[in-house]
């Protein structure tokens, strides 16, 4: 993998990620390092681990240990993805800190909202889609294909079909005839995609 790509840079410190299990997993001492300012983040972490007691006695399924490329060599270090990142994050009693409780409690607010107003979940999927450089018209086409898949699911679900290899056909037989790739065509493309970006 790229050095370069293995490395994000918050504040000015590098926080060290691999690709694994198709999601970015990070170090978990580096997150500790940049949101705590700590001269020495092990000691931090233990510390933290016994004052949140719900962080340690699920810290196994927290953290996935992985080979990280490190100064020299290569070491098994204890990685989280995304979302036991954000886990992780709001343990720490740091002012760095408090912006991603910030963002978390927003989008918890948003998401409740969006359970009481579907058509806004509708709309934030447009906005996200257009933030990434997709045109409208394939917007459109993306937001169709899923209200056609769906309609076509609860039809087949009504006559009795309950096979994930049938649902599998469906899912592609769509795809092709919306974006001219099956899933596992537009998969390989989206992972060249990421490469090359």
């Amino acid at each position: 993998m790229d050095r370069d790509k293995a490395l994000i840079v918050f504040e000015g410190k590098k926080i060290r990620r691999t690709w694994h299990n198709e999601q970015w997993y990070f170090v978990a001492l580096d997150i500790i390092s940049v949101l705590t300012d700590s001269t020495n983040p092990s000691d931090y972490l233990k510390k933290l681990r016994k004052r949140d007691e719900a962080l340690n006695e699920g810290w196994g399924q927290i953290v996935t240990p992985l080979r990280i490329e490190t100064t020299g060599r290569t070491q098994s270090l204890n990685c989280v993805n995304t979302k036991n990142a954000f886990r992780l994050i709001q343990s720490i009693p740091s002012p760095k800190a408090e912006p991603f409780k910030q963002w978390l409690a927003q989008v918890g607010y948003e998401r409740i909202q969006e359970i009481e107003d579907p058509e806004l979940a509708q709309a934030r999927m447009k906005k996200i889609y257009k933030a990434k450089g997709y045109s409208d018209d394939w917007i459109e086409k993306r937001v169709r294909g899923i209200a056609i898949r769906q309609e076509l699911t609860d039809e087949w679900q009504k006559r009795g079909v309950k096979e994930d290899k049938e649902y599998a056909i469906l899912t592609n037989e769509i795809s092709k005839a919306t974006f001219g790739k099956t899933v596992e065509e537009y998969k390989e493309f989206k992972s060249l995609k990421k490469e090359n970006s």
